[in-house]
């Protein structure tokens, strides 16, 4: 499994994201669990090419764990990403929200 936090380093969520993900991980004891893979992503031209939500976003081989309300974007760009928890929005996913989709997405390839 391969696990990304793509990050633009404006936004203070990303290292909110980048613990809560490694907890997430390491609780399920899940491959890659203690070294997801950071990419950063500083140009508008970068973000279009990765089809960057902003940050922080959680990709597990190649797909957001948090696709709602990504729609059909016709254009990317770096910027910061909010996250509907259940205390209300937040700057980063927490890690009992990563674990869920994480179990999932286990749950998914059977």
């Amino acid at each position: 499994m391969r696990v990304e936090l793509l990050y633009f380093g404006g936004c203070p969520g990303y290292r909110k994201a980048e613990r809560a993900l490694r907890i997430a991980l390491s609780e399920e004891g899940m491959p890659g669990g203690s070294a997801p893979e950071l990419v950063a992503v500083d140009t508008d031209e970068e973000a279009e090419r990765l089809r960057f939500p902003g940050s922080p976003t959680i990709r597990v081989d190649g797909e957001d764990l948090f696709p709602e309300g990504l729609g059909q974007r016709a254009s990317w760009h770096i910027g910061c990403r909010v996250y509907r928890a259940p205390e209300g929005l937040e700057d980063h996913p927490s890690a009992e929200m990563i674990r869920t989709r994480l179990l999932r997405k286990q749950g998914e390839r059977g």
